[in-house]
């Protein structure tokens, strides 16, 4: 009967890799890879030859999976799915593969590897009781400036994001001011040849970061002590987003603009304002 295994591979380090892991690999009829050069490096490393290798990454990974679990349907295979470092998955593809095979009532078992998110919480000095990952947040825009309205409401002791080198400040820039210059926990190039972490206020590690020269060498990953924002800056206490923006337009302000800045107020998201803006609308034009 097939088996996919889903196999977390070293996020740097490779002796962090177990025998179990290298074992895995090693009897697998085919290995899923986002990266097949990248994987193909690893494994020979491994001494691991003769394997038929997959590309999975975004954009083939629907077409991938039903390919692949369609195959498994049919031959007895044993497929090892794995991301270029880390637990596919998490923040990488993979889902769409554990979906289609376990429809298909293929079993799917994890062969565990290191994660940056765990190794980042272990070594943060925060405490852990319950956190959020959060992955990549949205570069720009209102789905960012949701993500960080979403913090702001508290729902876990500690927020995890990714970041990559190259958005790494202004990631910490919108920290500083989107949430108040929180306690923040800040690892890179974990178990590589940069391995840092940086701990403190938000505005502490961003002028560390700022004079650091290797800042931009390594990917990051951003533990956020939600717990440490002030309770006065946590949302608009006792006040909905329909009467902040009726407050507004009894000024003289139009729609647009009230929308516009109650939407930066701590703790509304703009789909939230947007959808009180047309309720208010329609209750002052006289709609039932």
């Amino acid at each position: 009967m097939s088996i996919l295994y889903v196999v977390g591979t070293p996020i740097g380090n490779l002796s962090e890799a177990s025998e179990r892991v290298k074992e895995t690999l090693n009897v697998a009829d085919i290995i899923l890879a986002e990266d097949t050069r990248v994987t193909g490096k690893l494994l020979s490393a491994f001494g691991i030859t003769g394997k038929e290798l997959l590309s999975c990454y975004q954009h083939n990974e629907a077409g991938r999976a039903e390919q692949i679990v369609a195959r498994m349907c049919e031959e007895d295979l044993t497929v090892a799915m794995v991301t270029d470092a880390g637990t596919p998955c998490i923040s990488d593809p993979g889902w769409r593969v554990v979906a289609q095979a376990t429809a298909a009532g293929i079993p799917v078992q994890p062969i565990s590897g290191p994660s940056a998110v765990i190794d980042a919480l272990s070594v943060s000095g925060l405490e852990n009781e319950s956190f959020i990952f959060y992955g990549f947040i949205p570069r720009e825009g209102k789905e960012r400036s949701e993500a960080f309205a979403k913090m702001r409401k508290k729902p876990a002791n500690l927020a995890v994001v990714y970041e990559s080198p190259h958005r790494v400040v202004k990631l910490i820039e919108d920290i500083l001011t989107e949430l108040h210059d929180p306690n923040v926990s800040l690892s890179c190039d974990l178990t590589k040849y940069y391995e840092l972490t940086l701990r403190g206020k938000a505005s502490e590690v961003l002028e560390r970061l700022r004079a650091n020269p290797n800042t931009e060498k390594g990917e990051y990953v951003c533990v956020i002590q939600l717990t440490c924002i002030p309770e006065e800056e946590a949302g608009v206490s006792g006040v909905s987003a329909h009467g902040l923006l009726l407050e507004r337009l009894f000024s003289g302000m139009r729609m647009k603009d009230a929308v516009k800045e109650v939407s930066a107020l701590p703790g509304f998201t703009r789909n939230e304002v947007y959808k009180a803006s047309l309720e208010v609308g329609a209750f002052l034009n006289g709609e039932e």
